[in-house]
């Protein structure tokens, strides 16, 4: 069993586009979603569109959330311009394509083949506001994880990918399709890479395999379909890193 699991979407059709085509070139039985799918890019229907038609497990994220419960974002952050994008992204969506994102699972497991399982959530499985960090003491992991067992468990939301093992756990951060960091931010300004980042979990006999994949994207079609969102508060910052 080899699952693709994609996360922090985040509205970039580009992105979405060259991930999915070279996890089909890589020969993946399954896709998953982590969730962040729709807001702060450039194309959230289009997204949603294409992922509503791959039919895969979709996982909610803190973003997606807040598309359907709009005062939920005002426990995560009072910055203005992501406030705003988030408003901007929901506008861009017809009532179907809200009902669809409220249809998305808070957990998921997945069977890797053997006794091997692989558990899907966004920031932690307790929170999806939760960052799981490649630094996080094991003691303050133990309590992210919530008791929760599984031979890997797999969640974005930092937007940067990671591979870890806890107490024989594997613990995996695929990145972000859509909105690759350069490094942990925390709540600051990010630094947003020009390519699409993934992973696929494998499953078999003996034992399970991850890899870490990193795909090139087109840096003059980024940069077009930001420009093209002029009135997307994070166009201009979303142009300037794709220049």
């Amino acid at each position: 069993m080899r699952i693709a699991l994609i996360s922090d979407l985040h509205g970039n059709e580009i992105a979405l586009e060259a991930v999915l085509a070279d996890a089909t070139a890589a020969g993946v039985d399954q896709i998953a979603c982590l969730g962040d799918v729709a807001t702060l890019g450039p194309q959230p229907a289009a997204v949603l569109a294409r992922l509503r038609d791959l039919g895969c497990v979709c996982i909610l994220g803190n973003h997606d959330e807040f598309l359907v419960d709009p005062e939920l974002i005002h426990t995560y952050t009072e910055a203005p311009i992501i406030v705003d994008a988030v408003a901007w992204s929901r506008a861009q969506l017809a009532q179907p394509q809200l009902e669809f994102v409220r249809s998305f699972e808070a957990r998921h497991v997945c069977d890797l083949g053997g006794e091997s399982t692989l558990l899907l959530f966004h920031g932690s499985p307790r929170s999806h506001m939760e960052d799981v960090l490649a630094t996080t003491p094991a003691d303050a992991l133990d309590e992210c994880l919530a008791g929760h067992v599984a031979t890997v468990m797999a969640g974005g939301h930092t937007h940067v990918q990671m591979l870890r093992q806890h107490r024989g756990t594997v613990l995996v951060n695929p990145g972000s399709v859509g909105m690759p960091f350069k490094e942990y931010v925390g709540g600051r300004a990010p630094t947003v890479l020009a390519h699409a980042e993934y992973a696929i979990v494998e499953g078999s006999r003996s034992g399970v395999r991850v890899d870490l994949r990193r795909v090139a994207l087109d840096r003059a079609a980024l940069l077009a379909a930001a420009r093209a969102s002029a009135e997307n508060p994070l166009a201009r910052m979303l142009a300037a890193n794709y220049a």
